[in-house]
């Protein structure tokens, strides 16, 4: 006789899956190009209404800086669910992506720096073209 495997872990993971699928409103591709090593910010604005864990997000990079991936690790989240999530986060100007000044590094060129980093954030989907 062959003992049948208990339907509670396959619940569990099921549950699991819709609860990322709610948390993203089914999306599975951020708006922003984040990688594992992003660093967030408290953004300038304070949004009302946001989910619990989006509340978490910004509670947490308000005591300081925070990785993408750390952020993910402390939520037990899947990245790319953290990653919709942040990107939202951006949108509405809860979190930015602070740009750090380099000593020795001309003035301007740390300006040119932010200033592209503003742009790719608000137009990731923006071809650059060179030359």
């Amino acid at each position: 006789m062959t003992s049948r495997p208990s339907p509670v872990p396959l619940a569990k993971e099921t549950a699991g899956i819709v609860r990322l699928y709610t948390l993203t409103d089914g999306r599975t591709q951020p708006r922003h190009t984040l990688r594992l090593d992003t660093v967030l910010a408290r953004g300038p604005r304070t949004p009302r209404g946001l989910p619990e864990e989006s509340k978490h997000i910004v509670a947490l990079c308000q005591e300081r800086n925070r990785p993408l991936v750390e952020l993910a690790g402390i939520l037990g989240l899947h990245v790319t669910a953290v990653s919709v999530l942040v990107s939202d986060l951006i949108d509405a100007g809860a979190l930015s992506l602070p740009v750090t000044e380099v000593p020795g590094e001309d003035r301007e060129a740390q300006l040119l720096t932010r200033l592209t980093a503003a742009l790719k954030t608000r137009f990731p989907q923006a071809v650059t073209k060179a030359g």
